[in-house]
């Protein structure tokens, strides 16, 4: 598998609709697509609009599979973009 950026623009009003939100994604990944997406990670981001949107690290076959991912969970997929490398400087803080 390989590792992706999702960007999710604008899909939820609230933090509570993004922990439902994640819940189905997990589901959906853990238990229907296990072999080809793995969440890693999200990031959830205030949008100009006031919207909440997310950016997400996945592992997956492919960019078929994480679209099929988030039709199956309902989720937004604006944009994915392969992760050819990583530079860290310091680890996500608490």
């Amino acid at each position: 598998m390989e590792l992706y950026t999702i960007r999710r623009r604008r899909g939820w009003g609230t933090a509570e609709e993004v922990e439902v939100a994640a819940k189905r994604s997990r589901e959906v990944g853990d238990d229907e697509m296990a072999g080809e997406v793995r969440w890693i990670r999200s990031y959830v981001v205030e949008e100009d609009d006031g919207t909440l949107g997310t950016l997400c690290i996945y592992q997956a076959t492919g960019p078929s599979a994480l679209r099929d991912h988030a039709r199956r969970a309902g989720l937004p997929c604006d944009e994915i973009q392969k992760v050819v490398d990583t530079v860290l400087v310091r680890p996500d803080p608490d």
